[in-house]
This record gives C-alpha cells, structure tokens and sequence, in this order.
C-alpha cells in the first residue's frame, strides 16, 4: 500500500476557543463532541466498539463485509474513496479490499485526529494497490479540499466514492443533518455516490446500554474529554466530580451525553476573566446521537440531492446503509 499525505491540514478553530465558548454563559453548558477523539478518546472509543452492548459498530461490519464485492463492482474505473471519519478504517477494510482488486485505488481518509489517521494507516496495510493519502481536516472543508484537487487534475480520478458510515450524521439534529448532506452534494459531481451509514430507531434500554454500559468504557471515553481539556488548555476539572449521564427519548429516537457535576464547584478555564462556576447536578452536554426511521432516509437523501441506489440493513441490530448518486 502506497503511503504520500495529500495536503497539508487547513486551519480550523482550535478546541480552546471552541470550549471557552461553551463553557461560558448561564445556559447548557456544551463541548463539541469532535474533541472526544484525541489518542486516548480514540483507542477507548475502539473499545467501545468492540463492546457486545454497542451494536451498531458491529452491525455496520457486518453489512459493509456482506456487500463490499456488490458495491465495489457499481464503481466506475477510476474511482477515489473519501472516508468522513476513519477511525481505524477496520470496518472499512472489506470494501477497499474489493475495489482495489478491481483497480488502483486511492483511499482518503478525512479526519480531525492525527491518531485515527494513524490508526487507519496501520489497519489497512497489506492491500495491494490501494495508495493511502490522508487528509487531517474537517469534514466539510477536506471534501472541499478534494474537490478542488480533482478540478486541478491532481487526484488521479474522475468519480468520488463519499463513504459517511457509523452513526455520524446523527450527531446534528435531523434539520442539521439535511443541511450538512446538502453541503457535501455541493463538492460532488452527478455519478459520483455516497454510502451513508444510519443507526435506525430501537428500544430505548437497548440504547441506554449502548451508550452507559456495565464495564464503564464509555463513561471513561465521556470524561476522557475534561482530562483532555486539562492536559492541552490547563483548566482544572476534578474528574472524581464528575459522572457520565445518558439521557434517552423513551421512544428510541434520540441519545444524549452528559458530564454531571457530583457538587458545586468552579474550574479555571484559562482565556476566560473569571473561573466557570457548576451547580450540583449541572451539565456539560458532550454528544447527541439521533437515530432515524428506515423509511425517512430515502427523501432525506433525495432532499440534499442524491438519488438512492441500493440499501441494506442488519436485522440483528436496526443499522442501515443506504448507497444513493448524486443527481
């Protein structure tokens, strides 16, 4: 596997600034959930996947290894695969191992951690023919950046592969996650296509323990984000006063999670003129995770401008992959 970074990483707005903004003010307090994957988020998050509670990681593998070969064989020669969110690309791997038997294949991982590009890396080593050129960027803006490498005759392709697996999408609200499908049809060419990975909707004690379960994996992924926030910006969060809250729809359409003060306190926040101060009880909301109907997911698509092609769903766990062109 051929290894050459494609970019150097365009500017985005560091976690310091991000976190004063949502530290301050008298209302939910929140942090963006993006800064849940620095090197240690991102191997605790491994192991969540690895969870027999966290279903969906393993339902996306397993449609991802059953279809891999039919999906591959839809692509057109000369065809570049960007990834919104590696992570270690494992479950990604079937799908580049079939295109790459097909044809030469470049493979663009789009993430905002250093690590999980790392990750990948080393998790798709032995394929032969696939080239890895990462992108340490935003979503939006990396497939932008792509796309004007192709315009440039740069990429070494003519058709985009867009793969948006896992559950990410449900990270914004359903009007968010309209807008933000709307614009990546904007990089993309008519043909080019997106597999888009959704958690679908599910009982909410199944959820719950997906989100909190038993052996406290996630709650150490949860609170890992104010350790990281100590280490990289000097705030002093007490993490023994802190616990990991999940809150969920009791009709399974949405999860949410928090970091829960244990007392009142204040933490220093450097940038900020005066500490933040805690009620006992208070909040940080860290993550939202919308799950969706399976039948609301083809007019979602066809709203941002794809036209569905082909969808799958796991019957052991409600996951769907949906793979749609852009019109």
């Amino acid at each position: 596997m051929a290894h050459a970074p494609l970019l150097a990483a365009p500017a985005f707005t560091p976690l310091a600034q991000e976190a004063r903004a949502g530290l301050a003010g008298g209302g939910q307090k929140s942090l963006p959930c993006k800064y849940l994957y620095d090197e240690a988020g991102t191997l605790l998050f491994e192991a969540i996947c690895a969870l027999p509670e966290y279903g969906l990681s393993h339902a996306d593998q397993r449609l991802l290894q059953a279809h891999a070969a039919e999906i591959a064989a839809g692509c057109g020669p000369r065809t570049a695969v960007v990834e919104l969110g590696s992570g270690s690309a494992r479950k990604t791997r079937p799908l580049l191992e079939a295109l790459a038997a097909r044809q030469a294949t470049v493979y663009i991982p789009i993430e905002i951690s250093p690590q999980a590009i790392e990750h990948s890396r080393r998790g798709l080593e032995g394929i032969t023919g696939l080239q890895f050129r990462p992108l340490e960027a935003e979503y939006r803006e990396g497939l932008a950046a792509v796309a004007e490498l192709r315009r440039a005759g740069r990429l070494g392709a003519e058709r985009l592969l867009v793969l948006f697996l896992g559950s990410t999408l449900g990270n914004f609200a359903p009007p968010q996650a309209t807008e933000f499908l709307r614009s990546l049809r904007r990089d993309l060419r008519p043909g080019d296509r997106m597999l888009l990975g959704v958690d679908l909707a599910k009982p909410a004690r199944q959820l719950r323990l997906a989100y909190d379960d038993p052996a406290g994996v996630t709650a150490a992924f949860n609170l890992n984000l104010l350790a990281r926030l100590n280490r990289e910006m000097g705030t002093d969060f007490n993490l023994r006063q802190w616990r990991h809250q999940v809150k969920c729809d009791r009709r399974g359409r949405w999860v949410e999670m928090h970091l829960r003060a244990r007392r009142a306190q204040t933490v220093r926040v450097p940038g900020l003129p005066r500490p933040v101060s805690f009620r006992r009880g208070e909040t940080i909301w860290t993550e939202s995770s919308h799950k969706f109907a399976r039948k609301a997911i083809a007019p979602l698509l066809a709203g941002a401008g794809f036209r569905p092609l082909r969808q799958w769903a796991d019957t052991l766990w409600p996951f769907a992959e949906t793979l749609a062109q852009a019109e």
